[in-house]
């Protein structure tokens, strides 16, 4: 069936039951197999872990799907292949928590915090965090492995044409997830801050842009056979835009309120992280204020009022005017792009309207 949706509100209502429909559908079909193995809790944790979310993913699919050929008769295979990427962003989150030692996730305890809880439950035996650790990691792969299976087993037409979309999205990201690591651990080659802001923007390229909106506009494109012109329009809308959806995420993580985004206070400052925010505040800011900030990040048991003092050297360095001020030229760019592209009219209306709310969003 084809679902009546707005393309002036891309993330309605109803396109987010038809997505949360779709993943629940597909997790109930693993709940046989899941119940004669005896291990029922990796479902229910799964279950968590794929509610919610922004279903940015999904939406630059169905909808880049929509520019490129309008709409199908049967939505249900395309809902199918843009649902599997939220399966994959679910295990991407999972393993992202553990690496970052975050314990909350959309202000819900995290894969590993909610296997701890269930050891507990158990009376299990050994340290629940170790528990924890190993069945978050384990649950991870599996999402990954079911992303590749609802997609493959969508019947949707161009599949064949999106596979390689989707193999070298999955790449992607964890290898600039390994890239984003290795900065953080300061080992991938980075002499110079100048150097460590060239590799930050990699980051911020292969980490996010490519497998947040570039990979899945372009996927939703194949399924429809778009041509050439329009898969590179849309590839470089999805860069563009994805770098400012990301470059927005490095504000909030500094930045945002815990009550809004679901994540602690000040996750990046406690993190360490050597975003292009975080960059620029330490090649702009003045040789003192630089050596308290670089003192302060990832520095163990920070209080609140270190975060604060933290974010406020950041701020004071204009970075975060900076980047606030690089958002706003890629948003206007990625813009210019789908004008000039040959796209049909709800299409182009619909990922204007994404490409708007990745980059204005609270959390």
């Amino acid at each position: 069936m084809r679902r009546s949706l707005d393309p002036s509100a891309p993330l309605n209502d109803a396109f987010l039951s038809a997505v949360s429909e779709t993943i629940d559908g597909f997790l109930d079909a693993q709940q046989a197999q899941l119940s004669e193995i005896g291990v029922l809790p990796l479902l229910d944790v799964a279950r968590e872990a794929t509610s919610g979310g922004k279903r940015l993913r999904p939406g630059f699919c169905y909808w880049s799907h929509v520019a490129a050929a309008g709409y199908p008769a049967d939505d249900s295979p395309l809902l199918a292949v843009a649902s599997s990427l939220d399966l994959l962003q679910a295990s991407a989150l999972v393993h992202d928590d553990l690496i970052d030692d975050s314990d909350t996730r959309r202000g819900r305890p995290a894969a590993h915090k909610r296997f701890e809880l269930f050891h507990g439950e158990r009376k299990g035996r050994g340290h629940d965090g170790e528990f924890g650790r190993s069945s978050a990691i384990l649950l991870g792969d599996l999402l990954l492995m079911w992303s590749i299976e609802m997609a493959d087993a969508s019947r949707a037409e161009g599949l064949d044409r999106a596979r390689p979309l989707l193999s070298v999205m999955r790449s992607e990201v964890t290898a600039g997830q390994f890239l984003d690591v290795s900065a953080q651990y300061g080992v991938a080659g980075a002499a110079s801050v100048d150097d460590e802001i060239d590799v930050a923007r990699r980051v911020l390229e292969y980490k996010s842009a490519r497998y947040s909106i570039r990979r899945p506009a372009q996927i939703g494109a194949a399924l429809a056979h778009a041509d050439e012109d329009l898969q590179a329009a849309l590839g470089e809308f999805g860069s563009v835009i994805g770098r400012a959806f990301q470059l927005r995420d490095d504000v909030l993580g500094v930045f945002g309120d815990p009550a809004i985004t679901g994540k602690p206070y000040g996750g990046d400052i406690r993190e360490g992280k050597r975003t292009v925010l975080v960059l620029t505040a330490l090649a702009d800011g003045d040789p003192d204020a630089t050596a308290q900030l670089d003192e302060l990040l990832g520095s163990p048991g920070l209080s609140e009022a270190d975060v604060d003092r933290a974010a406020a050297l950041i701020d004071a360095s204009g970075a975060r005017g900076k980047v606030e001020e690089l958002i706003e030229r890629n948003t206007a760019h990625a813009l210019e792009i789908l004008e000039n592209a040959s796209m049909t009219d709800d299409g182009r209306t619909a990922l204007a309207e994404l490409a708007a709310r990745s980059v204005q969003r609270v959390h």
